[in-house]
């Protein structure tokens, strides 16, 4: 009797959640037992098939499709494997290839550790370890959850590879920190933003500047994608995209934050990935160090919100888009165009009085070249004031935010070392105090009246420096403000039209007010300008 040959397949799988439990289901203990096992009995091997990183719940494996479509090309009649999880964890697929596919290709599968072996046939055990095979990868899963929200919930961060701007911490685990070495394009994408270049203008800039992209500088460091650098023109290095700016610019990472759960599998069996909700997020503040100030950082948002693609037929109208308000309701003014042969011309007015009616709010009409004209001319006279005397408006641009006087602010930080030494010289009082009482110099009447006093001018010292602390820390940032300010108009030192980035990175608002008519019959109208950082300037 002629006996058949086995033209088999070592099958050999290792996914992520199985690394937790060591070496006994490593690809190379796989690999040991299933040679040991065929070398014993005369199995002609035709091939290995690895999947290593791979789930047990779904059959969608490059190894694992790459052995069935040998199956259907009849290169090999046995699959072996070290045990039926290495085939897979998910119940009702392994009972069709078990018992209909294999039986009607004439497949003969061997489990080693589990002594399966289909030619001798399958215990009845088999249905039972199938669905505790299942069940064991559900219960991993859940598990892994858990432990992985604890580590989020902790400040930890897991990354195949950190951010730009940043590297693994070297001490601490699961953390990032700042990275010297390249931080600085972060910093200067930030810059061009606050200036009010939108995504596209800044993506050319980078590129016309051949900054580095971060896969690149991944290549450069670790040699990771190689496929892509390898041998690659010189343009590729810095083949920055659109995508990549704006993903950089709404990153919470570059103000510390850490944002999970933006995307999950679709189940533990399908690891299809979809996007979650924004309220199903986990966002987990200050998990390591800042890039940008929140500050900054906000300023980008709003002007991302703020700037709307301009319309072919209304073009020169979109520049004021999102920043036009009503001075009573505070709700936007919607544009509108007056399409007269004789007189046309384009128009805003309060959106809610034209929604609402005018119980809610009066139309607040002004004319766009009216706007325009104001607009551009406010700014052209402070861009003028910034290259006269550059001083001189920056002290106006702190007293136009109620900022205190370089003299007031010295007299501050006076008053706030004053008291923040006699504070140390009353806890030496205090404490000679205490041991004149311990030695019986003072009596115990003198001791509680001076104990008072002390205590007394303490908690009023400790509530002057908490007061002179955040005033002084205030007029900083204000300061700083200003010096924002000023620098943006500063290259502005020519203005011939406004322009949305120009108008964006130097304003926040612009509110009209109702027009009134005088006795005499002219109109008088309030626009009222509130620039970024700073708000009103008189």
């Amino acid at each position: 009797m002629k006996q058949q040959v086995y033209n088999t397949a070592l099958y050999l799988r290792l996914s992520r959640d199985d690394e937790n439990y060591g070496d006994s289901v490593s690809i190379e203990t796989q690999r040991t037992i299933l040679n040991q096992f065929v070398k014993e009995n005369g199995f002609h091997v035709v091939d290995e098939y690895v999947d290593d990183g791979y789930t047990g719940t779904n059959f969608d494996r490059p190894a694992f499709k790459r052995m069935i479509e040998d199956v259907e090309s009849g290169r090999i009649n046995c699959i072996i494997t070290k045990d039926l999880s290495r085939f897979g964890r998910e119940h009702v697929m392994m009972g069709y290839y078990l018992e209909f596919y294999f039986v009607e290709k004439d497949v003969r599968y061997i489990a080693v550790s589990d002594g399966e072996d289909t030619e001798k046939g399958l215990s009845d055990f088999v249905p039972f370890k199938k669905l505790f095979n299942e069940w064991f990868a559900k219960d991993t899963s859940r598990k892994i959850k858990a432990c992985m929200s604890a580590k989020f919930k902790a400040g930890e961060r897991t990354f195949a590879y950190a951010p730009l701007g940043y590297k693994r911490h070297p001490d601490i685990k699961n953390k990032l920190a700042a990275d010297e070495e390249t931080k600085w394009i972060i910093e200067k994408i930030f810059e061009y933003a606050l200036l009010g270049n939108g995504s596209g203008k800044i993506t050319k800039m980078l590129i016309e500047e051949k900054i580095p992209t971060p896969g690149y500088l991944n290549y450069k460091r670790d040699g990771t994608f190689a496929y892509i650098y390898a041998g690659a023109s010189e343009e590729k290095s810095y083949a920055w995209t659109i995508a990549q700016v704006k993903s950089i610019l709404k990153d919470e990472t570059y103000i510390g934050n850490t944002i999970h759960y933006r995307e999950t599998n679709v189940s533990y069996k399908n690891k299809h990935r979809i996007r979650k909700d924004k309220s199903e997020w986990l966002r987990v503040e200050n998990t390591h160090e800042p890039i940008i100030s929140k500050e900054d950082f906000e300023t980008v948002q709003q002007m991302i919100a703020s700037r709307k693609r301009e319309q072919k037929e209304v073009k020169d109208t979109q520049i004021f888009a999102g920043l036009v308000k009503c001075a009573d309701c505070g709700w936007a003014l919607g544009f509108s165009t007056h399409a007269s042969k004789s007189n046309p011309y384009k128009y805003y007015k309060c959106s809610r009085y034209g929604s609402m009616g005018k119980n809610h709010c009066t139309n607040h009409f002004i004319k766009y070249d009216t706007l325009y004209a104001f607009v551009l001319s406010r700014l052209r006279y402070w861009a003028s004031q910034a290259q006269l005397d550059e001083d001189k408006l920056l002290k106006k641009l702190m007293a136009a935010s109620n900022k205190e006087s370089g003299n007031i602010r010295r007299k501050q930080e006076d008053d706030l070392k004053r008291a923040m030494k006699r504070k140390k010289e009353l806890d030496g009082l205090f404490a000679r105090l205490y041991e004149d009482y311990v030695s019986e110099k003072i009596t115990e009447y003198n001791f509680n009246m001076l104990s008072v006093k002390y205590q007394t001018e303490q908690a009023e010292l400790d509530e002057k420096i908490k007061n002179l602390s955040k005033e002084l820390k205030e007029a900083k940032e204000n300061e700083s403000n200003a010096e924002k300010w000023l620098a943006l108009i500063k290259q502005y030192s020519d203005i011939p039209e406004l322009t949305a980035p120009l108008l964006n990175a130097l304003i926040e608002k612009i509110a009209v007010h109702q027009a009134v008519k005088k006795d005499d019959g002219t109109i008088e109208q309030e626009v009222e300008i509130y620039y970024r950082f700073i708000g009103k300037i008189e």
